[in-house]
């Protein structure tokens, strides 16, 4: 079949499941989320698919449910940046991305993991910083909780900038000089010991919708990782963030904006809608539907059928029965609007939960899916997408197998890797090297 004419060129990577719901564990072809073989088969994959970059999230504190380790979620997982440097070994140009976050870490510590993942993988490393400012998970640090919500963007944004003076304190001709950083949260002065990486620095990744999230990504992010439910909503987000950037003396295409997705593949259209409300029936199970109301509610809700209809009760915003989770802001709002659905559609507890979490998805045949994820990349609604599978390891091996191939025919997507580093594959700028 003749190529078209190319258009919008679309970024693609690789979300590993992690700290939620999405996992169907039901599914006999669900797999562990520790063995290495797990990580590597959906690396390869993901590297077959041509992806940008394989990203890995990571969890600093097992969550609990009413005093107990919640066994519905993972519970045990290994550190992000020692998986990735194995899977620097057993890809040659994928990138690797893991979370890591600025407010239980330090930048020199930090800054030197990077760079060596940088080094050892030829340029491949990214870090998608993340913050916390929740006592529950401080608990296993020295520091504990201290940080207010507003002070751990502050912190976050000197640690990437202190991370960065490090990176720089190389030259790129390979000289090393002394740095000293003298800021509110970090005084640190010496010598680096790791040389410029191949990329200058690791890639930047910024995950968050708040105010402070896009302004934060604005400044100092090469992508930001978001959601959104709709085209339209794509194109808002779109607007203001890209919006943002000349504030920084930055162009709109320095930023890279990747909303988090998942996808269900049919014959047929109403294939495909059919196996799609059949995952979602998987992944909202009759415990997940209670424990998703709870969180919501605050409230011990185990005696309430999830068949049935939503509880009339108020919620409690001071509660700490759910940990580890983010919290509800408004729960008031949240149960009030639950409700409204619920009886509009005369929906029971789990079918309300169902409609009111699912993550955007692109349901439909390979064409169809092919053609909606082009028309948000054309129509900007998005740069890109991170691909969030339901199964591991083997979520997307029938994306790789269906859905590429049309994306490449339409002229939107590679047919090689044409570089060798993430900023390569990402079109990034190498940041400029000091003398």
């Amino acid at each position: 079949m003749t190529e078209r004419t190319p258009g919008k060129q679309i970024h693609l990577a690789a979300h590993f499941p992690g700290v939620n719901s999405t996992t169907v564990w039901t599914d006999p072809r669900s797999r562990s989320h520790i063995d290495f073989s797990s990580f590597q088969h959906l690396a390869r994959t993901a590297e077959r698919g041509l992806f940008d970059f394989f990203f890995l999230a990571e969890g600093l504190r097992l969550r609990e449910h009413k005093g107990r380790i919640h066994d519905l979620d993972v519970v045990g997982r290994p550190e992000a940046l020692t998986v990735l440097t194995a899977l620097a070994a057993v890809t040659e140009r994928l990138g690797l991305a893991g979370t890591v976050n600025a407010t239980f870490n330090e930048p020199y510590e930090l800054a030197r993991r990077l760079a060596s993942l940088d080094h050892l993988s030829a340029g491949r490393a990214a870090w998608n910083v993340v913050t916390t400012s929740d006592a529950f998970t401080g608990e296993n640090f020295r520091r504990g909780g201290y940080l207010d919500r507003a002070e751990r963007y502050t912190r976050a944004a000197e640690f990437l900038a202190t991370a960065r003076e490090l990176w720089d304190s190389w030259t790129p001709d390979g000289r090393q000089r002394p740095f000293a950083h003298h800021g509110r949260h970090f005084a640190i002065e010496g010598e680096f010991t790791v040389p410029r990486s191949p990329q200058g620095h690791p890639v930047v990744i910024q995950a968050g919708d708040s105010p402070e999230g896009r302004e934060f990504a604005a400044s100092a992010a090469d992508i930001i990782f978001t959601r959104h439910g709709t085209l339209e909503a794509g194109r808002e987000f779109y607007a203001d963030v890209k919006g943002r950037l000349a504030a920084y003396g930055r162009d709109p295409d320095d930023l890279l904006i990747m909303p988090g997705v998942s996808y269900v593949l049919g014959d047929t259209a109403a294939e495909a809608q059919e196996k799609a409300a059949e995952i979602r029936r998987k992944q909202v199970s009759p415990q997940n539907a209670i424990l998703a109301l709870e969180q919501v509610w605050g409230v011990d809700l185990s005696a309430y059928d999830p068949d049935g209809p939503l509880p009339d009760i108020d919620p409690d915003p001071g509660s700490e029965l759910v940990q580890g989770r983010v919290k509800i802001t408004d729960p008031f709002a949240v149960a009030a609007k639950w409700r409204a659905l619920s009886e509009a559609k005369g929906l029971s507890i789990r079918q309300t939960v169902i409609e009111t979490t699912a993550r955007q998805s692109f349901i439909g045949t390979p064409d169809a899916v092919a053609a909606e994820l082009a028309e948000f990349v054309a129509r900007d609604a998005a740069d890109g997408f991170i691909l969030v599978p339901h199964l591991t390891p083997g979520g997307l091996d029938d994306f790789v197998d269906r859905v590429v191939p049309l994306l490449q025919e339409r002229g939107v997507y590679r047919t090689e890797y044409r570089g060798a580093t993430l900023r390569s594959h990402l079109g990034l700028r190498e940041p400029a090297g000091k003398g």
